[in-house]
This record gives C-alpha cells, sequence and structure tokens, in this order.
C-alpha cells in the first residue's frame, strides 16, 4: 500500500468515524432524554414503556443496516452516508414537538436510521484498506460507538442548562433541535471531505449480493454481535435509569458513571482490532465470551437486606424441658447451648450504609421455640435458627464490573467484524449489515425485555442474569463448531474457519 494511498485510507476514515460518533451520540438521545422527562414528571411513563422509547430507535437502526449495507455496495459510501445523515435530522427536529408517548415513540422511530450509520462505515472502511489492516481500521472506526458516552456525559448538563436548572422543563425541547443541526452539519462536512469508492461486488444483481445471507456463518456471527454491540447498546442507556433508582443518583452522576461504561468500551474497540489481527479472533472471542459469563453472574447479585430460617436445634431425645435461659434449654438431663447475637455483627448492620462492604455481610442467631414445662419428642424443632444477610452491592465494584463488561464487549465487537472481511471481502455492506441487523436488535429488543424483567421480579440486576443466559448460548454454539471441526481432523480450520 503506497504512502498515497495510505495518506487518502486513513482520510476516510477519520471522517468515517466522525460522522459514525456523531450518528452514534444522536441515535442513543433517548438513553438520557427519556429518562429526564420521566424523572422530572415531564411525562408519566411506566418502566416498560421507557423499556420501549430507549429501545425503538436501536430497531430502526437495525432494520435499516442490511439495506444501507447493500446501498453501500452498490453506490459506494460518500453518498449513502450524506443521505442517510440528512434524514436522520428531519425526525430528529420533529421530536422537540413530541407531546406523549405515541408521537414520541414514531419520531424515535425515524431518527433511529441514525444507528444503521455502521454498515454504511464498516463497507465504506473495507474498501480503502488491505486486509492484513482491516481489523485495526474496523476496530478504529467502530470506536466512534464511544458517541454513546458524548450523549451520556454531558447530555444531562445540556439539559439542566436548556431547562434553567430543571425550572423551565419545555427547554427540554431544544435538545433534539441541536442534535438535527449537528447532524446536517456533520453531512455537508462529510460531503465535502470524502470522495466515493465501491467493491466489486457493486456490479452484482441484487440477488448475487444477498447470497452469503445463506451461509450459517453469518447468523451465528450475528448472535455474538447480538451480545457485544446489541447489549452494549442497550446498556448504554439502560444504565441511566439503573443508577438513579438502585443508587439513587442524580442524572447527571448517573449519566456520568453510564459514559464511563460506554466510552472505554468504544475506544478498547481499536485494541481489539489490533489483538484480532494479532491473534485471531476466534481466540479473542473465546475470552469475550467466557468472560460475559463471568461478569454479568457477579452483577446479577442485586441489593439485598433478607431476614430467613438459619441453623436450628432438634431435640436428641424425648422429655420434659425444664430449663429455659438466655443463653441454653434444657430437655430432660440434656443442655443446649444457644447461637446468640455477636455486639460485632450488630454493630455492622447499623453502619451498613456508611462502610464499605464488597462481600456480603451475615448474622445468625437462635431463638428458643420451647416453654417451661412442655413435652418434647425426639428430633422436635426446640430452637429456631434466624439469619440476617445484608449485600449492599456496592456502587464502585458495581461500576467497576459493569466498565469491565464494557470493555469486554469492546474488544468483541472488533472481533466479530474482524471475521466479515476475511470471509466475505466483496459482500462487506451485505454481511456487514446483516450482522448489525442482529446486533442492532439485540439493542432493541433487551431494554423492552429489561422492563418486564423489572415489572416482574421487583429487581433491577435481573437484566444481568438474561445476559449470563444469551453468553452461555454464544460461547457453546462457538465450542461446538470448534469440536467438530477438530473431530473431523482438521485442527487448523479449528482455529482458522469460522
Amino acid at each position: 500500500m503506497s504512502d498515497l494511498s495510505l495518506k487518502k485510507a486513513n482520510k476516510i476514515l477519520f471522517f468515517n468515524t466522525f460522522a459514525f460518533t456523531v450518528s452514534f451520540a444522536a441515535w442513543l438521545l433517548n438513553g438520557v432524554l427519556v429518562t429526564f422527562l420521566v424523572d422530572n414528571q415531564v411525562f408519566d411513563w411506566s418502566a416498560v414503556q421507557i423499556g420501549w422509547l430507549i429501545g425503538i430507535p436501536v430497531l430502526t437502526g437495525a432494520i435499516f443496516r442490511l439495506p444501507v449495507g447493500i446501498l453501500t455496495d452498490k453506490f459506494g459510501g460518500r453518498p449513502v452516508y450524506t443521505i442517510l445523515l440528512i434524514l436522520c435530522a428531519i425526525p430528529m427536529y420533529l421530536l422537540s414537538y413530541a407531546t406523549d408517548f405515541w408521537s414520541f415513540a414514531l419520531l424515535s422511530l425515524g431518527f433511529g436510521m441514525a444507528g444503521a450509520s455502521f454498515a454504511v462505515g464498516i463497507a465504506y472502511t473495507s474498501v480503502w484498506f488491505p486486509k492484513e489492516k482491516q481489523g485495526l481500521a474496523l476496530g478504529i472506526f467502530g470506536a466512534g460507538n464511544a458517541g454513546a458516552a458524548v450523549t451520556t456525559m454531558f447530555g444531562p448538563s445540556l439539559l439542566n442548562y436548556l431547562t434553567d436548572g430543571k425550572t423551565n422543563l419545555e427547554g427540554w425541547r431544544t435538545m433534539p433541535k441541536i442534535y438535527a443541526v449537528i447532524l446536517v452539519l456533520m453531512a455537508v462536512i462529510f460531503f465535502m471531505s470524502t470522495q466515493n469508492k465501491k467493491p466489486a461486488s457493486s456490479s452484482k444483481t441484487l440477488k448475487g449480493m444477498l447470497a452469503p445471507l445463506k451461509s450459517i456463518r453469518v447468523w451465528r456471527f450475528g448472535l455474538y454481535y447480538f451480545l457485544v454491540f446489541g447489549c452494549f447498546v442497550s446498556f448504554a442507556g439502560w444504565l441511566v435509569p439503573y443508577y438513579t433508582n438502585v443508587y439513587q443518583l442524580d442524572l447527571a452522576t448517573a449519566g456520568l458513571l453510564a459514559s464511563a461504561f460506554s466510552l472505554p468500551s468504544g475506544f478498547i474497540r481499536i485494541y481489539g482490532g489490533w489483538l484480532s489481527d494479532k491473534y485471531g479472533a476466534r481466540k479473542i472471542m473465546y475470552w469475550v465470551l467466557g468472560g460475559s459469563v463471568v461478569v454479568s453472574l457477579l452483577l446479577f447479585i442485586p441489593k439485598m437486606d433478607v431476614y430467613t430460617t438459619g441453623q436450628g436445634i432438634n431435640a436428641k431425645q424425648a422429655g420434659l424441658v425444664t430449663e429455659v435461659t438466655e443463653t441454653y434449654v434444657k430437655v430432660g438431663g440434656t443442655k443446649y447451648d444457644l447461637a446468640l447475637k455477636s455486639d460485632g455483627f450488630s454493630s455492622k448492620f447499623k453502619n451498613v450504609d456508611s462502610e464499605f462492604f464488597v462481600l456480603p455481610i451475615k448474622e445468625s442467631w437462635q431463638v428458643v421455640k420451647v416453654k417451661l414445662g412442655d413435652e418434647i419428642v425426639k428430633k422436635q424443632l426446640i430452637v429456631e435458627g434466624k439469619t440476617h444477610i445484608y449485600f449492599q452491592a456496592n456502587i464502585w465494584v458495581f461500576a467497576f464490573l459493569v466498565i469491565l463488561m464494557g470493555l469486554i464487549w469492546g474488544i468483541g465487537k472488533a472481533a466479530v467484524y474482524k471475521h466479515i472481511p476475511d470471509y466475505f471481502p466483496e459482500e462487506v455492506g451485505v454481511v456487514g449489515g446483516m450482522v448489525g441487523v442482529l446486533g442492532g436488535l439485540g439493542g432493541f429488543i433487551t431494554p423492552i425485555l429489561f422492563g418486564y424483567l423489572l415489572v416482574g421480579t421487583g429487581m433491577w440486576s435481573s437484566s444481568w442474569i438474561l445476559i449470563f443466559f444469551i453468553a452461555i448460548i454464544c460461547l457453546v454454539w462457538m465450542h461446538r463448531v470448534v469440536q467438530r471441526m477438530i473431530d473431523k481432523k482438521a485442527p487448523e480450520l479449528g482455529f482458522e474457519e469460522n
């Protein structure tokens, strides 16, 4: 690759990434905006409705990725990206006039097309770089999903400014107008700063372009992306109400912590691309899926303050209760000592909100169930056990694990897309679009499921057990593919074939 070609490719990569960052920031606007509107009682929406409004833009972005990918392969990235940005700006502007759930939902469907920008950028980036550099290039481009952090980090402060410190709540309507103007400006900058280039497959018929979608491999990549991208998108929005409800944080602080999840995840995608180029995407995906299983399981444990039955005492033999004191009970000639509350443990429970606990703390004691003179049969329960368990689910431990999950998924996003130009070099737009559709659907479906799980279980942490099961399915499917290849005595395919 000549210096001139590399310089041109890097220029395209820069503007691709810039446009994707802006698009992604607009795509996930509802995570902050909807939370603000509900918290300040501008609209009285339920947890399920919040889940729908966070997920609806993601649905549009997912559905349009395939047709937009096809159009990019056919006409090139410059005209498609420019038109897409302008089309997204129109419903974004009109969102400022929304007055109820349905108008908000309908306009969210419209500006959600911003999520389809990913399919344009993947195809448009890959045609400028050789195969050995595509992993890193696509990782750099994918870092644009850090645009989610732009909205979660600065959105609350912008809303606070626009509403004059929440004294004029109707000021929120200026925010979608600002985003709409930025999208139009980005379209102009992109069109003026780039040049068009199409892959060799641009001359194929639509049927020929769609032929790779018959491969089960494409759908497997899509499932991986459902997890590492779709669930990332859903939590980029869902973490804001999560923090405000579970940890009673204000919107600005919740947005800052949510951006701490999304921002590093975007940047580490570059490193994930480099790792995939160096060690192979399959190896990286093993670590990504395994890490997702472990971290999601740790995050599932909810904050709890539980009283439950502990270890009691059963009579060793029949007899009369002859003594009952605060420290022991006697049945016949047998003395049974009681476990008493510890002053040390009790003092811990008095300061649970002010002290730092990583692990659950537990206090156990026993209470006599019988009275003096009672006739006892053998194995009768005479002393009942009591246990008090408290798990703080400390916010800093939680935030650390969430950020770790974001980093894992950031690496995974790059690893998934490293596969596509390797196996479908002339159909990156179509295949990347289809994988993006499935990933985007993850971003749409999971917030809605989170809402229903919250209503059904009463636990915000129930969302993480859903992630656990998705990660298990991905890991098992991938491992079974590898094992089948090894069983066929083709170990080199077990490492390379995907």
